[in-house]
């Protein structure tokens, strides 16, 4: 009995050293019974969030936070559910106050418009005239690229105007449509906003606009001629793509206004489109300003009720750009030539360029360049070299899809088919892939799922920094520093010289066993009386 009470004291010491050093953070319950348990995580870098998301079997998303106290520009990065986000949410209205949505490099998302002018420098715009312009504009854009009817009742419009400035928020919420990652997204806006950005001569905010896209999408200069025509003589008639640029010219004249030095400026924020952009949510207002978005006055679109959703939160989840869902998708791309000349005087182009022989559409990679090699290998067998033609990811599943040529093998029918091409399917959180289909008979079919190779498993490859743990947030919404910022961090590992035996021992783990054991076999159950006295005593 006395070694018995030496071995309980030893774990009462060891539980005593725990609760003054966690090695994770508290358990949170979920929030109701149809919900996975609660992940809710806080990070001081945003590369560490993303990688411990794609290590996260829930369905988590990346989130930034500013705090007020913060120096200005520096984000804590939250991993958490939209559920359980938008739970908190509403709770913690001053932690939460500065929130935004990552938008993670690579992943499919909707149409969105960061709208904004100066009052005071543009006393003779109205605001709401020129938002209704855009969007009958850009709807008629959709219908003439890809054929896509859409109208203010598909568009969520979010307020933030403050008596200085204008400030608008359009996410497009098209039917079962939506674009390959906002770098496609950005070109797209690009392309169509041509005619303006080609009047607009001077160094100003439409050239950061397009600087930015430049760096992060490798998009084509937009002050040139797309039809790329050389001048005509006097009297030669205009061709009519001439004249209709030219009359886009004179439509859109709406979206040049003036910044506060005077300088000309675009109505549209072009610099919104670049990797891991972090995107202002509905309900959140800028560290120091007071001025959240909410649903403006003049906007049509209404949220579709779901069950147990209450009608603000369809609201909160439509205005979320990455919340696109995997089924019944078609995805919207805008491509550049991959090569030297393109850069320089190629116009952008829509939909897809033919593949590069054995690569990707475009010529270009996932982020995911491990997982890529692993399905050329799944369909580069038995002499049949098949490739990958193109990739999308799915962020709010989690999924990264890839559309294969020339290998046709389909478990469904469990042979090749004749035209129709297949997909591999990659699943981050179940770490496992499946093949789906184009064919029309194999619509719904979905293949056995198989499991990863370890080594390009997130949950494998990822190695948490120790600084993941540097934020908490405490019971009343505030964000503190899980230890001194000049305290070295205490390694997760054994201490180097520590005898195995202030840990346990291989001894310890048999006679835990053998307790268990006699414990099972001659006591019983445990009553569910004393299961409540056991969590009334915790919790108090």
């Amino acid at each position: 009995m006395s070694r018995w009470g030496d071995r309980l004291k030893k774990v009462e010491r060891l539980a005593q050293s725990f609760q003054l050093n966690p090695l994770t953070t508290p358990y949170k319950p979920r929030l109701w019974p149809c919900q996975p348990s609660s992940i809710w995580r806080l990070f001081p870098r945003q590369s560490m969030a993303i990688g411990f998301a794609l290590s996260c079997k829930e369905a988590v998303h990346v989130f930034a936070l500013e705090k007020e106290t913060a120096l200005e520009g520096q984000r804590i990065y939250l991993v958490t559910s939209y559920s359980e986000l938008w739970h908190y949410y509403r709770t913690y209205t001053q932690s939460l106050m500065h929130c935004y949505e990552v938008i993670p490099e690579g992943a499919v998302c909707k149409l969105y418009f960061d709208l904004e002018f100066h009052k005071a420098s543009n006393e003779g715009c109205d605001g709401n005239s020129m938002v209704s312009l855009l969007i009958q504009y850009v709807c008629d854009k959709l219908m003439e690229v890809y054929g896509i009817e859409c109208s203010a009742e598909n568009i969520l419009n979010l307020d933030s105007s403050t008596e200085e400035k204008f400030s608008r928020h359009l996410i497009f919420i098209l039917q079962n449509a939506a674009f390959k990652d906002n770098i496609h997204v950005g070109r797209f806006i690009h392309a169509i906003l041509q005619p303006i950005l080609s009047k607009a001569k001077s160094e100003s905010c439409l050239d950061e606009g397009m600087n930015s896209l430049t760096q992060s999408g490798e998009t084509g200069r937009t002050h040139v001629d797309p039809e790329n025509n050389p001048p005509k003589a006097a009297g030669t008639a205009e061709s009519p793509q001439k004249k209709k640029r030219k009359r886009e010219e004179r439509d859109l004249g709406f979206l040049l206004v003036k910044k506060k030095d005077g300088q000309d400026c675009l109505f549209v924020d072009l610099g919104v489109y670049t990797k891991n952009r972090n995107f202002r949510l509905y309900k959140s207002s800028k560290v120091g300003k007071n001025a959240a978005f909410t649903v403006a006055e003049d906007n049509k679109f209404t949220a579709k009720p779901e069950k147990r959703i209450s009608a603000e939160e369809c609201v909160f989840l439509a205005s979320l750009v990455c919340n696109v869902s995997f089924t019944g998708q078609r995805i919207l791309t805008w491509d550049v030539p991959e090569t030297h000349e393109s850069k320089s005087s190629a116009p952008l182009c829509p939909q897809g360029l033919a593949s590069c022989p054995g690569t990707f559409s475009g010529c270009t990679s996932s982020p995911h360049q491990e997982v890529d090699r692993f399905v050329s290998t799944l369909v580069r067998k038995d002499g049949i070299q098949g490739s990958i033609r193109r990739w999308n990811y799915f962020a709010a599943e989690q999924l990264l899809v890839y559309d294969i040529v020339k290998y046709r093998w389909c478990e469904n029918v469990e042979r090749f088919h004749k035209s129709n091409n297949i997909m591999i399917v990659v699943d981050f959180k179940e770490e496992v892939w499946y093949q789906k289909c184009h064919d029309p008979d194999c619509r719904n079919f979905r293949s056995s799922s198989y499991p990863l190779p370890q080594e390009i498993c997130v949950s494998y490859i990822l190695t948490l920094d120790e600084e993941d743990q540097a934020y908490l947030m405490d019971d009343t919404g505030n964000f503190e520093l899980s230890q001194a910022p000049n305290q070295a961090p205490q390694s997760r590992a054994r201490p180097v010289g520590e005898t195995p035996d202030q840990w346990g021992d291989e001894q310890d783990d048999q006679d835990y066993l053998e307790s268990l054991d006699g414990f099972e076999q001659n006591g019983g159950e445990i009553s569910d009386q004393l299961l409540l006295t056991c969590m009334e005593d915790f919790d108090s």
